[in-house]
């Protein structure tokens, strides 16, 4: 019987533990410092519309990692700018009773935003699944998780990487389905999470303040230069109506926990993490690069993202205005460059 190994235990991570708790779906979550060291202790204090539960976890800390077997399949659920090193890790663990082999052998399933951890993972695993996740989850507190998809608790579209579908996306999408997420499969899992990039480049202007209708038109600014981008670099998008779920009773329930502009992005400022921005306007960044298509938003978001990031806090919302000084300043200093040379 298949048994999920989720890796990392942070709001994803977590709950999907908790929903195959619930669910009576075999699994371990492995995880590090004080969430896991709270969770092996007290158990997880979980959010759901429907109310809190503390729920009692199988769950181990990466130092003291489970024993690996040939049903195993690893959930990857740390962000993106970890991914590299927890793939690293569990590669070449050995599996018992196989004759050798190591967990690069077994299927492990991305579910990191952004588009530059399949192609990591593709580097040790042969089996490489990515996975699109919308779920209204919030984790900045320790042993604290909420999550405010309602009834289901989020939606997973999930496919081989680079493409194909096949039996085990077919039954990760099943046992998905059980544990109360609304999943699919799809056969070109890239367009999807390419799709899902276009919502994610907004995420950064949460650690903004200042008027609404600035905040809208940098909002437009940053999806339309990652929609060229994209295109540019030969993706093609997925549309909402290309879906075979219907999701349209699924939605975020009000009084749930989670609050309108705390989203991943935020909740790792606040918990003073590693940022995912240079993974998120910093891959939309990278291919304007690459493809010659002028990205001045993403990269003054990505620019005072990773200063923040520098300076190791954040109490106050950065002005909105200093997003669109530097992309002045940018294009102004673009244009003098181009006087310079004719």
């Amino acid at each position: 019987m298949t048994r999920y190994v989720i890796v990392g235990a942070g709001a994803i991570g977590a709950s999907l533990a908790a929903q195959f708790e619930l669910f009576g779906i075999r699994y371990a979550l492995v995880g590090r410092g004080a969430q896991i060291s709270h969770i092996k202790k007290y158990g997880l204090s979980y959010q759901r519309p429907s109310g809190r539960q503390q729920i009692k976890l199988t769950a181990f800390d990466i130092g003291d990692p489970p024993e690996l077997t040939l049903d195993d399949v690893l959930l990857l659920t740390v962000k993106t700018q970890d991914a590299a090193s927890a793939l690293a890790f569990w590669s070449w663990r050995q599996v018992s009773d196989s004759g050798g082999a190591t967990a690069a052998s077994l299927p492990v399933i991305t579910f990191q935003n952004g588009l530059a951890t399949e192609a990591i993972a593709l580097r040790t695993f042969a089996k490489v699944y990515g996975a699109s996740i919308l779920t209204p989850a919030r984790f900045t507190e320790t042993g604290d998780v909420a999550v405010a998809g309602d009834p289901q608790v989020g939606v997973v579209t999930i496919g081989r990487f680079p493409s194909s579908s096949d039996d085990t996306a077919d039954q990760i999408a099943a046992d998905l389905n059980r544990a109360n997420y609304v999943a699919e499969t799809s056969s070109d899992i890239r367009r999807w999470k390419s799709a899902k990039l276009l919502h994610n480049v907004r995420n950064v202007l949460e650690l903004f303040s200042g008027a609404e209708d600035l905040r809208a038109s940098i909002a437009d600014a940053l999806v339309n230069e990652a929609r060229l981008a994209l295109l540019a670099a030969g993706y093609n998008l997925a549309l909402p109506s290309e879906r075979t779920k219907d999701i349209s009773g699924w939605r975020i329930a009000h009084n749930s926990g989670i609050h309108p502009g705390q989203q991943s992005t935020w909740q790792s400022f606040m918990r003073g993490t590693s940022s995912e921005v240079d993974f998120l306007n910093g891959e939309i960044v990278l291919l304007g690069r690459l493809h010659n298509i002028p990205t001045p938003y993403n990269e003054a978001v990505q620019k005072i993202a990773g200063r923040l990031e520098h300076q190791g806090g954040f109490t106050n919302a950065v002005p909105l205005d200093e997003i669109q000084s530097l992309v002045n300043r940018s294009c102004q200093g673009s244009n003098s460059g181009l006087a310079a040379t004719a």
